[in-house]
């Protein structure tokens, strides 16, 4: 059974903080995520002739994991979370993913007798439901992609995740139309549909192998819309509808949280701070951390509530330092040791907020998701909690008046490109019908005629 959000778990903005949130998780080996510390969570790849055989890939995480738990203990750090990305051999394969899971807990289960170190491990199941030419979100892959994630429970790994990709293909075709109606159908009505499904599954494995159903991320939409838009000398696609996406996807991603996931959210969901806001529950975020796999605009501002601090994915090699994951994951704990003592000494708050000031202004997809603004988008959502459609609409248009605010304040600066099309979003998202029926019915007419790739069965219509 889906429950819905209709409400806010936090009284007002203010309480978002990070390392703490309303309902801690229990995962690993003496963690506790969002119960007052924050800690680091390493995310890694595999060099690629690593996945020619399981037993070379097998080897190449032992000697990632064993890395990363050496380092840890070097430094002192008192706790860590490792996230093992599958490579699509491991997702494509179930018993390679539980083979990776093993050896890994194997090694964490030695450092934390050894040493006290509070660790866990997060599995991310690659979504491999595409085929060459479309999603096949149902069928014979659903089983495959359920039974990774069985593999890896039974395994050792604690927590499950992936970033699925329902609605892309609608999605894809949308953004590149500048198609604001296709980009809500496809984030927060077609990909809301599949998370539903996908999210109660996880979760009906998680509690039967006594592990965490952790959370998504739209980086199969929003992310891909982010990337799109760039930094602030491209044009390819506007911040400002990139951040429309990003608060329709929050929406979206709510869905795990609803369908029996409890968090910690994934670390590439920037949308995690609304979700946050909403549910109560502890959330993953990368941000300067995740300059090795990618730029953003907001590189500080995002540790502002998060629970566990992530690098984004590096791939595996040698640095000046030692490996890259023991670089990576040196840097990780230096924040959150930062973060823990102004946690300790009372002024979580003043670092949160210089965090956030440092970046609010630099660019709109900053000035939305910063938690005073994360916190209406969050309002805008529950409004309507229960109609996916009307509450990723109510985001879109929260979204856009708060943008309208921040440039009526002085403070946030758009360009003439960012105008004119912040204007035809709002535009757009006003003249939409607030009737969900409609608008599903005149969207899967639309898409089913230009879309050759778009398959309604894959959502069950």
């Amino acid at each position: 059974m889906v429950k819905k959000y209709t409400s806010m778990a936090y009284a007002n903005a203010d309480e978002l903080i990070f390392g703490q949130c309303k309902f801690p998780v229990k995962a690993g080996l003496g963690l506790e995520i969002g119960a007052g510390y924050t800690s680091p969570e390493v995310n890694y790849a595999p060099r690629p002739q690593a996945g020619k055989s399981k037993e070379k890939l097998v080897k190449e995480y032992e000697r990632i994991t064993t890395d990363i738990m050496a380092r840890m203990v070097q430094i002192g750090a008192p706790s860590v979370v490792l996230e093992t990305e599958h490579v699509e051999q491991m997702s494509n394969n179930p018993d390679w993913g539980g083979a990776v899971a093993h050896a890994q807990k194997t090694i964490m289960e030695e450092y934390h007798d050894e040493y006290g170190i509070k660790c866990a491990l997060r599995h991310t199941i690659g979504d491999i439901r595409e085929d060459r030419d479309y999603l096949q979100l149902r069928g014979d892959k659903y089983n495959v992609f359920m039974e990774a994630f069985e593999e890896v429970a039974k395994n050792g790994a604690d927590m499950l995740s992936v970033e699925s990709m329902g609605g892309k293909e609608v999605f894809d075709y949308s953004i590149l139309r500048n198609d604001t109606a296709g980009i809500l159908f496809g984030i927060g009505v077609l990909g809301s549909m599949d998370m539903e499904m996908v999210w109660k599954d996880i979760s009906d494995i998680a509690k039967k192998t006594g592990t965490v159903s952790a959370g998504d991320t739209d980086c199969a939409q929003a992310n891909t819309a982010m990337f799109i838009a760039g930094g602030l000398l491209d044009k390819n696609l506007a911040h400002t509808t990139a951040i429309v996406a990003r608060a329709i996807s929050a929406a979206r991603s709510l869905c795990a949280y609803e369908a029996g996931a409890t968090g910690p959210g994934k670390d590439c969901g920037y949308e995690n701070s609304i979700i946050k806001a909403i549910s109560g529950v502890p959330i993953t975020q990368e941000g300067k951390t995740s300059t090795c796999a990618h730029s953003d605009l907001m590189g500080n501002l995002v540790m502002q509530c998060c629970d566990l601090w992530s690098n984004e994915s590096v791939e595996y090699h040698g640095e000046f330092g030692g490996t890259t994951v023991q670089c990576w994951s040196e840097t990780l704990a230096y924040d959150c040791s930062m973060m823990n003592v102004a946690l300790k000494t009372g002024k979580a708050k003043d670092l949160r907020d210089i965090l956030v000031l440092s970046d609010k202004y630099r660019d709109p997809q900053g000035y939305v998701l910063a938690y005073d603004n994360a916190y209406r988008v969050g309002q805008a959502i529950a409004k309507d909690g229960n109609n996916n459609y009307l509450r990723s609409k109510n985001a879109a248009i929260e979204c856009c008046n708060l943008i309208e605010e921040g440039v009526g304040s002085g403070k946030l600066k758009l360009t003439r490109f960012e105008t004119n099309a912040l204007a035809k979003v709002k535009a757009d998202l006003e003249a939409l019908t607030d009737d969900a029926d409609k608008f599903m019915s005149d969207n899967l007419t639309k898409f089913k005629q230009e879309v050759a790739v778009f398959k309604p069965e894959n959502y069950g219509l």
